[in-house]
């Protein structure tokens, strides 16, 4: 099957590419938009290996910016929509953009973006005209719905989501020779059946590395996206149901809601043509994801990857049945695990989690933290901690970034959290270290419970309890802190830091 967004608004120009924000796009639309936005950006000055940045949000203009700058060879970095205007202005600055489009609806926090960036020579705005911004639509007008002369392949330039300090910028060098889709699209629909005509619903934002690679797959393989504008349980059920989707795509707090609605709601869904709702981002505790195998049936795949783009393991829900807490199997790049020393570790011994065989990568501007993710044998990682068994299953334990020293005792938050939240009590939990004078940290659980639960006092002594019986007395978390909700990013990870400034 080819793999290209011409070739589809060619065939079927009617057919739907993307539904979001409340407008249909065709393919042979969205390929008319995209080759005007190749013309505009030529026109600015964008040439093979510049950057280009964009602050947009969950819109079509973000895939038409996306597969505009990849057509003329430019890397292209999308910035979230819900950033402050100083969070924007480091990642243009770092990632050295010479034209940033943003969306006019963000007009209220972008307005002083220029100012706070004044390197950038070129500022557009879609959806509207904002002050210090050309607006793209007249430019648009102007500019032929026909391919520019020469065309390249450019590179997405993700920024890592930033959960543990400043986001990194991941470059890698541009293919050499002009491809008409990303190899990243080619590979994910080889990996989870993404064909032509198949419908993707997209539940978090596409400033994100995954929805965007997903989608730009689905557009490639001649499917139709239907992006959310924002998460809501209950209309992505509907969505689901009622626009026919084949695949979505989802992160463990998701599965929470959605498992949170009413049970006579979950009791009438019904899908039959969904088959395959993937799930990544962050760890998925053991009871959750079994309460969404009983609910949904054997649909669920999980992956694991990452923004560096180092690898990739896959599990389906039969092999998970096998291996539960396993995250899969290498699909993309060769798996080690290595010790504190680059060597490599058995089955079952737990160490730093690598990839080889995949090209490699840098972040933008940080040597030092790209030679920190590459082992001696020129191996690369996420920054994950785990172990290998038998039958080649990986499993995660942590991240490195987030390992506690406890009187010298390595102690892995996930760890911890996997025992915590199989207490029926508990909805979620999340520990962290914290600084203690005699074995110089702590693990500090930070829980929401159920519902159900009456008193949080007496839940607390209960909970300890649970701990004291499945951890034992070094692992056990030496203080509990109740919280109605854990702080989360957009794309739905945890947000550790937040929990650390809640015990400053």
């Amino acid at each position: 099957m080819e793999l290209d967004l011409r070739l589809w608004a060619t065939q079927d120009p009617g057919r739907l590419a993307v539904r979001a924000a409340g407008r249909d796009t065709s393919y042979g639309e969205l390929e008319a938009l995209t080759n005007q936005i190749a013309h505009v950006l030529q026109r600015q000055g964008v040439r093979r290996g510049d950057h280009v940045a964009a602050v947009i949000g969950n819109d079509v203009m973000i895939f038409a910016v996306v597969w505009g700058a990849y057509r003329l060879g430019a890397y292209i970095t999308p910035i979230p929509s819900t950033a402050s205007a100083a969070d924007a202005a480091y990642v243009v600055a770092d990632c050295g953009a010479s034209v940033v489009v943003v969306n006019a609806a963000l007009a209220e926090t972008m307005a002083s973006l220029p100012a706070l960036a004044p390197s950038v020579g070129t500022w557009l705005s879609v959806h509207g005209a904002m002050p210090g911004f050309q607006a793209m639509e007249p430019l648009l007008r102007d500019a032929p719905a026909t391919p520019v002369a020469e065309e390249h392949s450019g590179a997405l330039m993700m920024y890592t989501s930033g959960t543990t300090g400043k986001p990194k910028g991941v470059i890698r060098p541009l293919p050499a020779q002009r491809q008409a889709t990303p190899a990243f699209a080619a590979d994910l629909c080889a990996m989870f059946d993404i064909t032509a005509g198949a419908r993707y619903l997209s539940t978090a934002p596409l400033y994100h590395a995954a929805p965007l690679r997903w989608g730009l797959a689905f557009l490639a393989a001649g499917g139709s996206v239907i992006a959310m504008g924002k998460f809501d349980a209950a209309e992505a059920l509907d969505l689901i149901e009622r626009e026919r989707i084949t695949h979505s795509q989802w992160v463990p707090t998701m599965f929470h809601r959605m498992l949170a609605l009413p049970e006579e709601r979950r009791r009438a869904f019904h899908a039959p043509e969904h088959r395959m709702a993937v799930h990544a981002a962050a760890p998925c505790a053991v009871p959750l994801k079994r309460a969404m195998i009983e609910w949904w049936g054997p649909i669920i795949e999980e992956y694991y990857s990452g923004s560096e783009g180092v690898g990739l393991t896959a599990i389906s829900t039969a092999e998970w049945l096998g291996h539960a807490g396993s995250v899969g199997r290498a699909k993309k790049g060769v798996l080690h695990v290595l010790g504190d020393d680059d060597q490599e570790l058995g089955a079952g011994q737990t160490g730093r989690i690598f990839f080889s065989g995949i090209s490699h990568f840098a972040y933008h501007n940080a040597p030092e933290k790209t030679a920190a993710r590459t082992s001696r044998q020129g191996f690369q990682t996420f920054g994950d901690v785990g172990h290998v068994d038998e039958e080649g299953y990986l499993f995660l334990t942590d991240r490195l970034d987030d390992m506690i020293i406890s009187g010298g005792v390595n102690i892995y938050p996930q760890e911890l959290e996997g025992a915590i939240s199989e207490m029926p009590e508990v909805a979620e939990a999340a520990v962290i270290g914290a600084p203690d004078p005699v074995f110089g940290e702590k693990p500090v659980c930070f829980v929401v419970p159920r519902p159900s639960v009456q008193d949080p006092a007496a839940f607390v002594e209960r909970l300890d309890a649970w701990c004291r019986d499945r951890l034992g007395r070094i692992k056990r978390p030496r203080e509990f802190r109740v919280l109605q909700a854990l702080p989360y990013s957009a794309q739905g990870k945890l947000l550790r830091r937040e929990l650390r400034r809640l015990l400053a």
